[in-house]
């Protein structure tokens, strides 16, 4: 998780500018982070992607238990069981 937030600050800090030493960008870095401390942006477990991801899965079939899945369901042929029970069943 720390890379993830050094590269965060590390994007709003240097955006599209050329430091010249390194005590400039240490403070550019650290300008950054007083004005993130100051205005933090909340972390949500899950959020909107997580929602999306769910509801994306929920339209499809599960195949199995197998962690595969389809679109559509995908049509069983009839083993000799299925065609034997269906042929003795009471039609009256």
């Amino acid at each position: 998780m720390a890379e993830s937030i050094q590269r965060i600050l590390e994007r709003r800090a240097l955006a599209g500018q050329h430091p010249q030493s390194p005590t400039e960008i240490i403070a550019w870095l650290e300008a950054a982070t007083r004005g993130w401390n100051r205005q933090p942006t909340p972390f949500i477990w899950g959020g909107k992607r997580a929602a999306r991801r769910s509801r994306s899965r929920q339209r499809r079939y599960a195949l199995g238990g197998s962690g595969a899945c389809t679109y559509r369901p995908i049509r069983r042929r009839k083993t000799a069981l299925d065609k034997w029970l269906q042929a003795s069943q009471v039609t009256q």
